[in-house]
């Protein structure tokens, strides 16, 4: 019966593996979708790369850091080049790697949002590296890896925090470092809309990340005991339609029509906001929580476009807000009989000591992991000479001045020898 239960967890811990790393794809889509034609080679084509790069780095030494032995207070000293070492976890150790190495790229992705349509690729290449070396697992190792937020009783069951405030705070420090895109911003402040170029793109890219939330959330029982995984994938479900629902209609309320980027934003706000919760609140708490990240997503863009910050993919106002909520929510809603780590929330008798481990684990984690961002590509900006293309490069298309060739060759290339032919 243990070796069924053993080869049952490890099978369904890959499925979920395999899940997340299918969430690539939708990132692929979404952002491409979301930026203009002439990078959307680029942005597909450094997505994959660097998803790939920061498996490498987490091999050599990512997963060392965060579930390593002898560790001190940032990370663990064992199991760097991980070589399958059995940690004895009820399913398949290396299942587990693979696993977390998923998650992983999740957070590098979220973070390269900020740096869209403007940054060299050199760029990408380096931080990829030094975020998933000296940012990420840091922030992993305290929440999931025994750390002293652990300790603590800090809930993030899937990583509103580790992976999704993590993401949104290297991209802060990107977009502030790489300053907004030609045309972003008028001299007095007052901001133009720099759309997307295929909002089918965007859709599909949502419906991928959505799908792909199942092996995040769910596959973070690593177990498939009692079948609770389906709890959790329902309470996820539901936060995610809550998201969507409540971004239409604020759109629709203040803008006076519903808005398609908005609405896909919700359903993604959602998720990311119940991705702390999901194993500890029950399914009206679940809504709840995806009707308050739905709004928080339409007037997080909004403080961001106030501000004069140029987040071309909403990694702060998708992931970044709505990830804030989503760890301080537990510290409201988490029932007596699901907070299997820390304790109750407010709501239900817990008083208010769980919502000040959660404020404590938000704060401290969103400061060291835009911190040590911020310093780590202004290093990167030194040793560069700079972190983004030049003016004529970027009005060009990172596609042909980063590659060579255009990701819509029909499009560019035959405008091109048209304009050349009738010179």
């Amino acid at each position: 019966m243990e070796d069924m239960l053993y080869l049952m967890n490890s099978l369904w811990v890959m499925v979920s593996a395999i899940l997340v790393i299918f969430m690539i794809a939708g990132f692929i889509m979404l952002e491409a979708g979301s930026t203009r034609m002439k990078n959307a080679g680029h942005i597909a084509g450094k997505t994959a790369f660097t998803f790939g790069l920061a498996s490498l780095v987490f091999w050599a030494v990512g997963f060392a850091f965060i579930f390593g032995g002898n560790a001190n207070f940032f990370v663990g000293m064992t199991d760097f080049f991980y070589s399958g070492a059995d940690l004895e976890l009820g399913l398949s150790s290396t299942v587990f790697f693979v696993f977390q190495l998923a998650f992983a790229g999740i957070a590098i992705t979220i973070a390269l949002g900020g740096f869209a349509e403007r940054a060299k690729l050199s760029v990408y290449v380096l931080f990829t590296i030094l975020f998933s070396a000296l940012v990420y697992p840091v922030v992993a190792h305290w929440i999931w890896g025994g750390g002293w937020l652990a300790e603590h009783g800090k809930q993030d069951f899937a990583g509103s925090t580790v992976v999704h405030l993590t993401g949104a705070m290297a991209a802060l420090a990107a977009t502030i470092l790489l300053k907004p895109r030609i045309g972003r911003f008028n001299k007095d402040g007052s901001a133009n809309a720099i759309h997307g170029h295929n909002q089918v793109f965007t859709s599909l890219g949502v419906l991928i990340l959505w799908v792909g939330w199942f092996g995040f959330n769910a596959g973070s029982t690593v177990s498939v005991d009692a079948g609770f995984f389906g709890f959790v994938a329902l309470n996820t479900q539901l936060a995610a339609g809550a998201g969507a629902v409540a971004a239409l209609i604020i759109s629709w309320v203040v803008l006076g029509k519903s808005d398609i980027p908005t609405i896909l934003n919700g359903a993604l706000a959602g998720l990311v906001a119940i991705t702390a919760s999901c194993a500890f609140v029950d399914t009206w708490a679940a809504v709840v929580i995806g009707l308050v990240a739905g709004v928080l997503v339409f007037y997080g863009a909004k403080l961001m476009e106030k501000l004069g910050i140029d987040d071309p993919i909403f990694a702060l106002s998708v992931h970044g807000i709505p990830g804030i909520w989503g760890t301080l929510s537990t510290g409201f809603f988490a029932t007596p009989e699901l907070a299997t780590v820390g304790q109750p929330g407010l709501f239900y008798g817990g008083g208010f000591a769980q919502l000040g481990v959660q404020a404590m684990g938000v704060f401290v984690s969103g400061a060291f992991a835009f911190v040590a961002s911020f310093a780590i590509l202004f290093i990167i900006k030194k040793l560069l000479g700079g972190l983004r293309v030049s003016e004529e490069e970027e009005i060009m298309g990172l596609d042909i001045s980063e590659h060579g060739t255009y990701g819509y060759p029909e499009v560019f290339a035959d405008t091109k020898s048209k304009a050349a032919a009738e010179k």
